[in-house]
């Protein structure tokens, strides 16, 4: 089911799919009488269900661990190394890559271009198996539906668990022995991805994430010399970024894409949402992004930015 962001029911989401796991337990247990058109015979069909396919906020809502702050990831869950920053005040998992390298990869001695001075020794978290993610879900009470259910919390939320609910879906018998429980939609992420890189190269004033609080932090966090702020007297001035393109690529980029031709049915026509007087793109789909990301952004971006960005 489709369910619009407005409207859409949050952790109250399990009063929905409460019907639709009775079936499913139903198909896994007593099955149900099926006809075999091959065979032209009846059998008893027994079925289950692998996984869900859902976008990152969705994932919260069908798993029960929430996916914001510090703690957003389901799988290092309360061990991840994340931080908020000091002057954008979001959550950062700038930090949280480097325990999951071989423990003697050079990234992990890097001094310079991660973290300012610190040298990664942890190792990767370890990942809970099904059954004893269930043991921890089991000491959770059931939570009341309804309006007064976004105020419920449970001890310690976002400080040693990010659990807001336990799913519908652990009342499913052999829920908690599946290898994967909840898939991401790639789709969903490639779009969000491309469009933080395209933002931030192409410069769009309001959308990109190269902003003053930005800079602000990387002293903080980051060896980037020729991206911190230089003050001149009262003014204060930002550095263009090498990987930041001027207006007059940037009007060479729009016009490329006004003339792309794509074979029929490869893509949409991406000339139709070019506005080269606002300098922008309308309208994109997430196929639209995949096609960007995986072909288009080699092929505009590659003469206008230095060779090593």
């Amino acid at each position: 089911m489709v369910i619009p962001g407005p409207s859409s029911p949050g952790r109250n989401i399990d009063v929905c799919l409460h019907p639709l796991i009775d079936e499913w337990t139903q198909l896994w247990s007593s099955g149900a009488l099926t006809y075999d058109i091959s065979r032209k015979q009846n059998f008893v069909m027994r079925a289950a269900l692998m996984w869900t396919i859902n976008d990152f906020p969705a994932y919260g809502m069908v798993s029960g661990w929430s996916t914001h702050e510090k703690l957003a990831c389901p799988y290092c869950m309360e061990n991840n190394m994340a931080f908020t920053l000091t002057n954008g005040g979001k959550a950062s998992f700038f930090y949280c890559h480097r325990h999951f390298l071989p423990h003697n990869h050079r990234y992990r001695k890097n001094r310079k271009d991660f973290f300012i001075g610190r040298v990664e020794n942890d190792v990767a978290p370890p990942r809970l198996s099904g059954e004893e993610l269930f043991d921890v879900v089991s000491e959770y009470g059931e939570i009341v539906f309804g309006l007064q259910s976004g105020k419920q919390k449970f001890s310690g939320f976002g400080l040693t668990h990010n659990w807001v609910k336990r799913s519908m879906f652990w009342e499913l018998p052999y829920w908690k022995t599946n290898l994967l429980c909840h898939n991401l939609d790639v789709m969903h992420i490639e779009k969000n991805v491309f469009e933080n890189i395209f933002n931030i190269v192409m410069y769009m004033r309001g959308k990109t994430k190269d902003n003053i609080k930005a800079r602000l932090d990387v002293v903080l966090f980051c060896n980037r010399k020729n991206m911190e702020l230089v003050c001149d007297g009262s003014r204060v001035a930002k550095p263009r970024a090498s990987f930041m393109l001027e207006k007059n690529a940037q009007l060479l980029v729009y016009k490329w894409l006004m003339s792309l031709r794509f074979p029929d049915g490869y893509a949409l026509d991406i000339s139709r949402l070019v506005n080269t007087e606002e300098c922008r793109l309308y309208g994109m789909k997430s196929q639209d992004c995949h096609v960007f990301m995986q072909t288009l952004i080699p092929l505009a971006f590659r003469d206008l930015l230095l060779k090593g960005i």
